[in-house]
């Protein structure tokens, strides 16, 4: 977990972006855990400090204004549906692998 004030300092220079949703399926505190991980939030002007051809990543579901942005996960360095994808194929392999076992 990174101080908020340090943020920053992680982005810098990174060559990948990588958040996950903040709620839970079924959290009952949902209202609370924005409140306190909205500082956390990746934006455009967080990504602007990771290099230039930096990715954005995101397991998904993602919740779009709440851990990162709009222009961030729709933007030209998201590769959130390439990584879904990617993460398909791996499981469908693994169904097969264990089905034959």
């Amino acid at each position: 977990r990174i101080e908020n004030d340090k943020k920053e300092e992680a982005v810098k220079k990174a060559d990948v972006v990588y958040t996950d949703t903040w709620i839970s399926m079924g959290d009952k505190k949902k209202k609370e855990r924005k409140k306190i991980f909205k500082p956390y939030q990746v934006n455009e002007v967080l990504m602007k400090l990771a290099n230039k051809d930096a990715i954005f990543m995101h397991d998904m579901p993602a919740y779009r204004e709440n851990e990162v942005t709009v222009g961030v996960i729709d933007g030209l360095q998201s590769v959130v549906f390439q990584q879904a994808e990617n993460r398909l194929h791996v499981q469908k392999s693994l169904m097969l692998w264990m089905n034959r076992r």
